[in-house]
């Protein structure tokens, strides 16, 4: 059983599918960014910027996954991360048993159509999840982070790969690690050039 599993990669890759298979499977918890309670201001007077609800989210979640593995959780789910996120999973987790599964997909229209499905009728900038899913592809895997190519698999496919890595794959705990710079990750706050 792994501390952590983390599950990253562009909008419309399936994330989220893949999170509610897993925790089907392990019967254990997942914690998702949306999750953190609504927050308009610090102080009630000072403006929330983008990089401060991020931050928030952010410290919030890694927070919330902290105590679940304090109160003896396993399998631990964590998704719903800002991309740029990713690049601190191996500093804030180091020692910790966990696995990052990034999803990638070659198949651009698989993806297209998985968004067109989406609830709340779907994220429709295509653009801006080609570049999202471009970066994921070129990026090479970090600390403890496996991919999923997604193209021509159905959700079950992905659900047993998945849980077929998470099972074999030894965690590393002790690595040296430079976070690699913000250019190779995009962001919902900074955009990194993406819009």
């Amino acid at each position: 059983m792994k501390d952590f599993i983390f599950i990253t990669g562009a909008s419309g890759v399936g994330k989220t599918t893949l999170s509610n298979g897993l925790l089907v499977h392990y019967k254990t918890t997942c914690v998702e960014q949306h999750m953190i309670p609504e927050f308009i201001s610090r102080d009630g007077t000072e403006p929330m910027t983008g990089e401060l609800e991020e931050l928030t989210c952010w410290e919030n979640q890694v927070a919330m996954l902290m105590y679940f593995r304090k109160l003896g959780y396993k399998n631990i789910i964590a998704s719903d991360i800002d991309d740029l996120r990713t690049a601190d999973i191996p500093i804030v987790f180091k020692g910790t048993d966990y696995i990052t599964i990034k999803l990638i997909s070659s198949d651009l229209k698989q993806i297209h159509e998985q968004m067109k499905n989406r609830p709340n009728n779907g994220l429709i900038d295509y653009e801006l999840q080609e570049k999202m899913n471009d970066k994921n592809i070129k990026r090479s895997p970090l600390v403890n982070e496996v991919e999923i190519d997604v193209a021509g698999k159905s959700i079950e496919e992905v659900l047993e790969q998945a849980i077929n890595i998470i099972e074999t794959t030894p965690s590393k705990f002790e690595y040296e690690y430079t976070k690699p710079p913000k250019e190779m990750f995009y962001s919902w706050v900074f955009a990194n050039g993406l819009r």
